[in-house]
């Protein structure tokens, strides 16, 4: 625990002076009362319960005292609390690799079970937006709470060929920052500029943002889940770094084999190899994580602990009005009791 007006601390010095100022004033008290014959047979009724009684109220008032100083001395903890993610983008690839088997039924059936699990289990109130990505990439579903809506998108996904995980990131940013004026087409080189994958710049006007820290803005997060590698598209480093420009955290997830295996389907063949380094990569860069999963069910606790990651955050929170509230407590409890067993406050 710290505290931001730690100066306050130093009147706790005083609780033990008025410790002592209280057992001087009980001598006192005793020094000057009355000596009556029939003393010891009221000291009797009363017991040393009755004795002990007294002492209970002012105590109280003493912690409450306590608490007072400590609320004033402005006490912050790091404490668990609901996170203030607004939208998630949700970058699917779905690149002919996904038909793969090896995770059962196949790769693509699992990534899709997990992600309407995933975002079942969400608060109603965070957006959650679709991007699928193959060799283009393009926005599945807006960003929306409607649950029924995300699972039809994501029910709706058709294989394709390639795999461009940079585009996934630039235009789940353009999803996340329609103002800013993302261009796709600006970032891409050779013969994918002709592909055109570009938000019109001319009908926007652009919006200048400057840098932030990685992983500052947390009102969003992007979880990308890939099977490959880049073959085509925009560098995804070059993509992670406007996502971390913009303090937005690129969480990604590998499925399927690390060492690479050739998939055949439809009297054709590919080598598909789980690109771990650039997705780590990605991660680092944005602050985020990098998760592997190697079976379904692997799949399903990635985004389960996901879903704990983004619906909660540990932050650094002022707790003064937890400790004034205690004190308060403190103080009327002390005064009730005293009224209820000796009429009088303290």
């Amino acid at each position: 625990m710290n505290f931001l007006w730690p100066q306050f601390l130093w009147f706790m010095a005083a609780l033990p002076l008025l410790v002592l100022l209280y057992v001087w004033m009980l001598r006192r008290k005793r020094k000057t009362a009355l000596k009556y014959a029939s003393l010891s047979i009221v000291k009797e009724a009363m017991g040393a319960r009755q004795g002990l009684k007294r002492h209970i109220p002012p105590l109280l008032f003493l912690f409450a005292m306590a608490a007072m100083l400590f609320a004033a001395s402005r006490p912050v903890a790091v404490i668990t609390l609901p996170s203030n993610q607004q939208t998630i983008i949700l970058a699917m690839d779905v690149s002919g690799s996904m038909r793969a088997t090896d995770v059962q039924p196949s790769r693509l059936v699992a990534a899709q079970n997990a992600a309407k699990a995933f975002i079942t289990e969400l608060p109603r109130h965070v957006k959650v937006g679709i991007v699928a990505f193959a060799g283009s990439a393009q926005v599945a579903q807006l960003p929306t709470i409607n649950r029924e809506d995300l699972v039809t998108a994501i029910d709706r996904f058709q294989l394709q060929r390639a795999t461009a995980t940079g585009n996934a990131i630039v235009i789940s940013l353009a999803t996340l920052f329609p103002d800013d004026g993302i261009d796709l087409q600006s970032l891409q080189t050779g013969r994918d500029r002709q592909k055109g994958f570009a938000i019109d710049a001319e009908k926007k006007e652009k919006k200048v943002r400057e840098p932030v820290a990685p992983g500052s803005y947390t009102s969003a997060a992007i979880i990308m889940l890939t099977d490959g590698q880049r073959t085509t598209g925009v560098d995804p480093i070059e993509a992670a770094k406007l996502a971390a420009d913009r303090g937005i955290r690129v969480y990604t997830v590998g499925i399927g084999t690390v060492d690479g295996e050739t998939i055949g389907f439809e009297g054709w063949s590919m080598r598909v190899r789980l690109d771990e380094e650039t997705l780590k990569q990605i991660a680092t860069k944005t602050n985020a994580e990098y998760f592997y999963a190697g079976t379904a069910a692997d799949l399903k606790k990635v985004y389960e602990s996901l879903s704990s990651k983004l619906t909660v955050e540990k932050k650094e929170t002022e707790i003064s009005a937890l400790f004034a509230m205690a004190a308060a407590g403190l103080a009327l409890l002390s005064a009730a009791l005293s009224l209820l067993w000796f009429n009088r406050i303290l």
